[in-house]
């Protein structure tokens, strides 16, 4: 996947750079859960993004779990980029919802429980473009995965 990379905005230029990835992995992760519990998934620490908060359970520990990540939607389904801010590996939540796809999402108007699969094929180009165009940032991550594809996972209401 060597798509060329969008025309980037100032904020996602930033955000996608090394040391904005980093500050978006290591330090919003920190806040943001604080954030959208007690604003029901109204307000984040990075003001017009699209941020969510998923709970799930450990792959290995069984213990529970929390991490904000931005996210794409199609129709009432939710798209989640386990892009690690571009890191050759995996992030543990992308671990975590295969082993365990049942989840609760704290969202603006999408709080409740999912269940999450990976993408692949067509659905997966597919949806791969809708998360790119929510933000940028993620064809720059592909570049820097020395060739580790970005997973996806649509996180699907639970009946």
């Amino acid at each position: 996947m060597s798509a060329p990379v969008p025309r980037l905005s100032l904020a996602e230029k930033i955000a996608s750079s090394r040391p904005g990835a980093w500050y978006f992995v290591h330090v919003t992760s920190k806040i943001d859960p604080w954030l959208l519990k007690r604003s029901g998934g109204r307000f984040s620490s990075v003001p017009g993004s699209q941020i969510l908060l998923v709970q799930h359970v450990g792959a290995r520990s069984g213990a529970a779990r929390e991490t904000a990540l931005v996210y794409a939607t199609d129709g009432d389904d939710i798209i989640l980029v386990a892009s690690a801010g571009g890191s050759t590996k995996h992030p543990a939540w992308y671990h975590n919802l295969v082993a365990h796809p049942e989840c609760h999402v704290i969202a603006k108007g999408r709080t409740g429980d999912y269940v999450a699969r990976e993408l692949d094929g067509d659905e997966y180009d597919r949806m791969w473009e809708a998360a790119v165009a929510v933000y940028g940032g993620y064809a720059v991550y592909q570049q820097r995965t020395q060739g580790r594809r970005i997973p996806l996972l649509r996180l699907t209401p639970a009946a």
